[in-house]
């Protein structure tokens, strides 16, 4: 198994931080590198794969084979609804149990390449003082009903031709183009409400609960007030406005439910006992949620803090430059 020593290291207090700083994203935009960024773009552990693939494929599959045909979303029928919303909790929780139980039940990796030393939190400010309980509230009392509705009506309006409806065969090149800036598209939408989320009325009123997960774990991903809810599957409305596909807007809408959960896991490698690994963390997200003003956007559109100057990339140097703007800021 490999050690998350030859990657990275430990401060006093335990606390892993990657050699390598953070650079922004998408790579080699500035300055150009078009070979570089083709193989960022379709090598491991870049743009394509295996994760966004690995979303990309469950929502395919979604489509093709457990979502019912369009005419069935012609008339507002609960029962559908009903079935939208089971079908994608049974996916959540399958999807974020294997992280969970490999990291948190089992702890195959101990404290291999965890990026805070400390486990899950008992604590008041969690409901039931229970981290993973309070996380399981949000999540499926929150997160998948206003998930499945957004999805359902969208579906709906498709099924109606209340929204311009494309083909793949008539539009080939158009919807390849859009399936695959689905990812970057749903990023900078991220960082637009993320960042009205951070506005002191609506952290207070809503924000401040997917924070109390200071050292976050899997199901923490979409661990939200409702308000945020709304605000963050909302992004599926653009499937409203421009030319699209209910297969494009399912990946969407799967990809904003499915994606956060890898990144929250806390570790910032899926080890397996073979020396094989998956990069399943984000340290970029990490350090958000380590101190809160910094680093608003998604992984695959961080140029957009790195413009705004929120941008940490894990250094002492940034580091400073973080604390100095906000001073400024009081």
């Amino acid at each position: 198994m490999i050690k998350d020593s030859d990657y990275g290291n430990r401060d006093k207090r335990g606390n892993w931080k990657p050699s390598n700083k953070i650079t922004p994203m998408p790579k080699y935009i500035i300055p150009f590198k078009p070979i570089s960024l083709l193989k960022w773009i379709f090598g491991w552990n870049g743009y394509i794969f295996p994760m966004q693939f690995i979303w990309a494929i469950i929502a395919i599959f979604v489509w093709f084979f457990l979502t019912p045909s369009l005419d069935q979303f012609k008339e507002l029928n609960f029962y559908v609804l009903l079935y939208i919303f089971l079908r994608n909790s049974f996916i959540v929780f399958l999807y974020v149990s294997f992280f969970h139980f490999h990291f948190y039940i089992k702890k195959k990796q101990e404290n291999n390449f965890k990026y805070n030393p400390k486990f899950l939190e008992k604590n008041s400010k969690f409901l039931f003082g229970d981290q993973t309980k309070d996380n399981l509230v949000w999540v499926f009392f929150s997160a998948l009903p206003i998930w499945s509705i957004y999805e359902y009506f969208t579906l709906w309006a498709f099924a109606n031709k209340l929204i311009y409806f494309i083909s793949w065969e008539g539009y080939p090149i158009y919807c390849i183009i859009l399936f695959f800036l689905i990812p970057l598209i749903r990023d900078i939408h991220f960082y637009l409400t993320h960042r009205l989320l951070h506005i002191k009325i609506f952290y207070k009123f809503a924000h401040k609960i997917h924070h109390n997960n200071v050292n976050p774990s899997p199901w923490s991903g979409l661990a939200m007030h409702p308000f945020e809810h709304i605000l963050y599957f909302s992004g599926i409305l653009i499937h409203w406005i421009i030319p699209s596909h209910p297969l494009i807007a399912l990946w969407h809408i799967f990809h904003a439910g499915i994606a956060p959960h890898a990144g929250h896991s806390g570790f910032d490698k899926i080890v397996f006992k073979n020396g094989m690994y998956l990069h399943t963390g984000t340290y970029f997200h990490y350090l958000h949620h380590k101190y809160f003003e910094c680093n608003y956007s998604g992984d695959t559109t961080n140029y957009l803090d790195k413009f705004f100057g929120t941008f940490h990339d894990g250094t002492k140097e940034s580091h400073q430059v973080m604390l100095s703007r906000i001073k400024t800021l009081k």
